[in-house]
């Protein structure tokens, strides 16, 4: 350490060097991509009268049709509108997400080293006619919208999704307790359905990889198509926190997809530019795995969501979101959400699951 370094940076540097594991010497093994959630776009119609399920609202995603039965046991996937502000404190002002480095030093070096792991996987070969599947352990939400949470046991979650171009309407299936839901885009109320081609609302293999890898022109290009995506539902501005929701989308992208490996370094390194991102040091997935996260709070929605890594091997586990006040939902500290990704692999057709004879299938 450099002599001249200050007493508290010195002392960052220290802390650092307990929370963080020694940097690897060697690529990590195959079959380690440890990596998804509950599937695509957790979000809610806004005229709560079409789902029965509740799950916390998520930024906006396409629409889709599912069956009743499948929104009442696994919650809705991707719907029509997101719930942007409804129940919720007044949203505080639209913070930018410029090129600086804005998130505390402990934050931005634990995203540095977790880029540079992420960077080391393999590349995979996904073809349009193939599906990326992927197997989550996942709780539910049986309470009303923005009342009480009432969270299950943590269960299993198999998702396959197309990785066609597009425009797609049959997007993929779900099999949860027991049975099988496909996921199809549409539009409700009777209207012609619409497929959605690859892109933000439809992140395929071969899109993420087309991706720009400099953090912040990335994080720029996340930021412009968040900011279409809002303007075409008219959004608000006021209830827009820019920086809020470019982190959402990041997690989204790396939970839920099948990451070309420098993208998902670029996303990283972008996302220690946000404002507000911090390092929640004790975490554990919905598998009961102990881990370090990267977090930030929605001050709109009283909520702190961490994305959760491996203390030692810094691969992505899951995520958790718990209450950081008192709200409708309950008490500061209540767990709102608990995720654990467990496998994920490319496949040849819906409900293919991966090759244990094949370790290339899976990460």
């Amino acid at each position: 350490m450099n002599d001249r370094t200050s007493g508290p940076e010195r002392a960052e540097h220290e802390e650092l060097a307990r929370l963080l594991p020694a940097p690897a010497e060697r690529d990590l093994p195959p079959g380690r991509h440890l990596h998804h959630k509950d599937t695509l776009m957790h979000l809610i119609d806004q005229d709560g009268d079409r789902a029965t399920a509740r799950p916390r609202p998520r930024l906006l995603r396409p629409a889709v049709l599912l069956p009743a039965a499948g929104l009442a046991l696994g919650g809705v996937l991707l719907t029509t509108l997101a719930v942007t502000g409804q129940d919720r404190a007044p949203a505080p002002s639209a913070t930018g997400t410029g090129t600086q480095a804005t998130a505390p030093r402990g934050a931005a070096v634990l995203l540095d080293r977790v880029a540079s792991v992420a960077a080391k996987k393999d590349e995979q070969k996904v073809t349009d006619d193939q599906f990326v599947y992927v197997k989550t352990l996942q709780t539910g939400h049986e309470g009303e919208f923005g009342g009480p949470v009432k969270l299950t046991e943590p269960r299993g979650r198999e998702v396959w999704m197309s990785q066609k171009a597009g425009p797609v309407i049959d997007v993929g299936l779900i099999h949860e307790d027991g049975s099988y839901f496909p996921i199809t885009v549409g539009v409700p109320d009777g209207e012609p359905a619409v497929g959605y081609p690859a892109g933000l609302n439809r992140p395929t293999y071969t899109w993420l990889a087309s991706l720009p890898t400099d953090p912040d022109v990335l994080l720029r290009r996340l930021t412009t198509e968040i900011t279409r995506d809002q303007d075409s539902r008219d959004t608000p501005a006021k209830e827009r926190d820019q920086a809020q929701d470019t982190f959402d989308t990041i997690g989204e992208l790396l939970r839920e997809t099948l990451m070309p490996p420098r993208t998902a370094a670029a996303l990283y390194k972008a996302a220690a530019k946000i404002p507000g991102v911090t390092v929640d040091s004790d975490a554990v997935d919905a598998a009961g795995r102990p881990g370090i996260g990267v977090a930030r709070d929605n001050t709109r929605t009283g909520e702190r969501t961490a994305w959760i890594f491996d203390s030692t091997t810094l691969e992505y586990l899951g995520e958790r979101s718990y209450l950081i006040r008192d709200t409708s939902m309950g008490k500061k500290g209540t767990l709102i959400n608990k995720s654990a990704v467990l496998e994920r692999a490319v496949v040849n057709a819906l409900r293919d699951k991966p090759s244990t004879d094949d370790p290339s299938t899976t990460t």
